[in-house]
């Protein structure tokens, strides 16, 4: 009974594993063909994008593609999978050879697991790096935007075998002036805070930033003991404004670890995290959304239906945009505030886990 049940495991591991991958392919076809394709096209007419910067955009963009097709193809291949063997009542033979309902869904949610699993290491290690390396390419190579743009929270950090040194910290850079508004300068010595200096605003003039109207805080075990006001500093790095804004990362090219340092910083600074935690939480939400739409599909694929191929894809069509729209709403409610980032990134994933487990508990009775 061991043996056959270990070859049933790998039966139904393979099935579904061979129409996930046909779900990958499938899904990111649509979402190539409908987004992709339609940017590039506008890039080729409006900048006269090259062949090579085209492949680049083309290549580059497919691991931020595949990353949201991974729950709809386990979806998908959860439910055509499923569906086929109880059609063609091979889960009512299995049933009759004494299987239990969970161990025929087993392999099903073993690979499940395994793919929120690698899902979660690939949005942490592959995405975030072909973004940025999306953004380069696009906004120096096709569009040459090689002057500095105007941007919200910039952090400059001055790291020396490992330990930092300083970390800077500005509200806002105004690329037509040159101007970064709202800075606060953090010294450590052997990875401790030694002082802070904040200014209302830093120029850059003369190849160097000087800080104007500031206010400088001696800093040790913790408090503050000595102060002393400026009007003006040099502002001790040597970064040009165009190396500083081509050294900042958007939310969605950097990893989690580079993220949570990003809201300390700027919770540090009395600064809204809200859609920088939103983004960090989808990181695992996202990923996870494959096991849980695996519990769903399971018991839905149960039911005999000869045409359960066409079955399957309706009620995948439904089940992926009821699941993403829920995400959607969950995702601006955390950005706005109202609600904490982390219960509303996670709730739909809530409501998919609590009807999987309720589903599959009905399956088995």
């Amino acid at each position: 009974m061991r043996m056959r049940i270990r070859i049933l495991d790998i039966y139904i591991l393979k099935e579904v594993f061979k129409t996930f991958i046909f779900g990958i392919c499938a899904f990111s076809a649509v979402f190539i063909g409908s987004g992709t394709l339609f940017r590039i096209a506008q890039y080729v007419t409006e900048y006269g994008a090259s062949l090579a910067s085209v492949a680049k955009i083309f290549v580059l963009s497919l691991p931020g593609v595949v990353i949201w097709t991974f729950p709809m193809s386990m979806l998908l291949a959860s439910l055509l999978t499923i569906g086929r063997l109880s059609g063609n009542s091979e889960i009512t033979a299995m049933k009759s050879c004494g299987i239990s309902f969970y161990r025929i869904a087993m392999p099903a949610i073993a690979l499940g697991a395994v793919v929120s699993v690698f899902a979660i290491g690939f949005n942490e290690y592959v995405v975030p790096w072909s973004n940025e390396a999306y953004s380069n390419v696009l906004n120096y190579e096709i569009k040459g935007n090689l002057a500095p743009q105007s941007q919200e929270h910039i952090i400059i950090k001055e790291i020396r075998e490992g330990t930092i040194q300083r970390l800077i910290y500005a509200r806002q850079y105004e690329a037509d002036t040159n101007t970064m508004y709202g800075i606060s300068m953090q010294a450590f010595e052997e990875g401790n805070l030694s002082h802070v200096e904040n200014a209302e605003y830093a120029k850059w003039q003369n190849n160097q930033w000087t800080m104007y109207s500031g206010i400088i805080y001696d800093v040790s075990k913790g408090e503050t003991h000595h102060t002393m006001h400026f009007n003006s500093q040099v502002l001790p790095i040597n970064q040009s404004p165009n190396e500083i804004i081509r050294s900042q990362k958007k939310p969605e090219e950097m990893s989690m670890k580079e993220l949570k340092a990003q809201i300390e910083i700027m919770r540090a600074q009395y600064v809204n995290t809200s859609k920088l935690e939103a983004e960090l939480y989808q990181r695992v939400t996202i990923p996870m959304a494959s096991l849980i739409f695996t519990l769903v599909a399971i018991p839905l694929g149960m039911q005999p239906n000869r045409n359960s191929s066409s079955r399957g894809f309706v009620i995948s069509i439904i089940i992926i945009f009821i699941y993403y729209s829920l995400m959607t709403m969950a995702g601006a409610i955390a950005q706005s505030g109202t609600v904490d980032p982390m219960l509303a990134v996670w709730l739909p994933n809530i409501i998919g886990l609590l009807a999987g487990c309720w589903l599959m508990h009905r399956a088995a009775r």
